[in-house]
């Protein structure tokens, strides 16, 4: 399993194929809230893990704004689920915050992911709200940096 760092159309395509499959189709979101501007963005990275045959088994998005780091997008393959693929992605993304010397990593997390989120340090920061029709939380890791 390897998680690279988005470089090329074919790997940007493999990103947006699974959100496709989990979020608009698995999970009927509409695709004019799951396509956004910040889809197109060079400020934009994405993130895909891969099977030792090339198969793209999760994604996830990462971007800066108001000096901390944006977790969006984090999704995996149903028959790839349970199988470490999403954690492999967060941790490519925490060390992409860290390689930056960001403070904090935030995300918008369904209800259903607190606990895998938790699993990796973060913790709600705010009540329920709804994205997308679906119940989330904010949630938020302090990054530690050895001194």
């Amino acid at each position: 399993m390897t998680v690279k760092k988005v470089t090329t159309d074919q790997e940007k395509q493999d990103a947006l194929r699974i959100r496709q499959e989990v979020f608009v189709q698995e999970q009927h979101v509409a695709p004019e809230l799951e396509w956004d501007e910040f889809d197109d963005l060079p400020s934009t990275l994405m993130f895909v893990d891969y099977a030792e045959d090339g198969t793209a088994l999760a994604a996830g998005r990462f971007r800066v704004t108001e000096g901390y780091g944006k977790v969006e997008r984090i999704c995996t393959q149903k028959a790839a689920r349970k199988q470490g693929a999403a954690k492999r992605v967060m941790e490519a993304i925490e060390y992409e915050a860290r390689m930056r010397g960001l403070p904090q990593l935030k995300l918008g997390a369904q209800i259903t992911a607190i606990p895998f989120y938790e699993k990796l340090g973060y913790h709600v920061i705010s009540d329920s709200f709804l994205d997308a029709n679906i119940p989330h939380k904010m949630m938020a890791k302090t990054l530690a940096y050895e001194s």
